[in-house]
This record gives C-alpha cells, structure tokens and sequence, in this order.
C-alpha cells in the first residue's frame, strides 16, 4: 500500500540558501522527481542542482504530422474513390488537389500536437495540492517537497538548517 504524500514548502530570500536545501535533500535519499524549485525570476535550468527531465517535445508535431498526412491520404483519396468522376479522360486520383490537402491536414495536425505537447510538457494543467505562497511571484525562491508521512519533522530539519525563511505544509 502507497503511504500519503505531504507538501512541504520551504521559503528562502537567497538563491545560495535554496541550492543548500536541494543539496541537502540530495544528501538525505531523497527521490529527485519528488522536490523542485519554484521561482518567479529566471535563472538557468539546474541553477540551484534541481533535476533537469528531459523533454519530449519534439516527438508531439512529428506524431501529429503523421496522423494528419495518414488522414489527409485516406481522406482525399477515399473521396475520390467513393465518387468516381471521370472528367476529360484525366485519371480519379487527381494528385495536384491532393497535395494541396495533404500539405494542410499535414501541418494542421502538427501545429494542433506542438500546442497539446506544449501544455502536457509544462505540466499543465496542475492539479496537485503542492503548497505554494504567492510571495515566489514577489521574488522568493520556493523548495517544494512531496514527502511520505512520517518523515515531515526530518524535511523541515533539513529546509531550516538551509536558511529557510518560513516553512509552509500543504
């Protein structure tokens, strides 16, 4: 049986001191998918040790471009197909009109799974109940850990000896 998961939320004033809590955790076993930092200023990705996950972005348009090609193929050659129209002796397939459509449903398809990638890679939406405080978007830097029951006071320990400002339970 998986035990419950608490959020904890450590608050700092000094990019320094929330490097020290990633390290600290780091140090005490803790699973790098289960803390981040949260920030409103940019700093560069790994900045304070956090784990970096590799994106799959770029796997989203080359899927929809797939699925959008296959489908304008069935779609306009099936067309064609089911309605055959002999026009001047020219062959049912008309391949020029075909291109046209293909191109579109190609790129239509691409374009539809970049933005559902997008969203799904920035992991939205967000429907955790990690805590927060919108003092990060007033310049603190946040460590947010999903800790399992029982091991709350041991985090702390290890957020209020990296300098943490305040310590917030979710």
């Amino acid at each position: 049986m998986a035990m419950s998961k608490v959020s904890i939320l450590g608050l700092y004033e000094d990019p320094e001191d929330g490097a020290r809590a990633m390290d600290g955790l780091h140090r005490a076993g803790m699973d790098p998918n289960d803390f981040d930092v949260l920030t409103g200023t940019p700093y560069p990705e790994g900045a304070f040790g956090e784990h970096v996950p590799q994106h799959r972005l770029f796997r989203f348009p080359l899927f929809g471009a797939m699925i959008g090609f296959t489908l304008a193929i069935l779609f306009t050659a099936g067309t064609q197909l089911a309605w055959p129209i002999v026009t001047g002796g020219k062959p049912i397939l008309a391949i020029p009109a075909m291109l046209i459509i293909t191109y579109e449903m190609t790129m239509l398809f691409a374009v539809i799974m970049t933005v559902v990638g997008i969203l799904l890679e920035s992991r939205l939406p967000n429907f955790s109940t990690s805590a927060y405080d919108t003092r990060i978007t007033e310049g603190l830097i946040g460590v947010v850990v999903a800790v399992e029951a029982g091991r709350e006071e041991e985090i702390e320990g290890i957020l209020r000896g990296a300098g943490a400002m305040e310590i917030i339970r979710a």
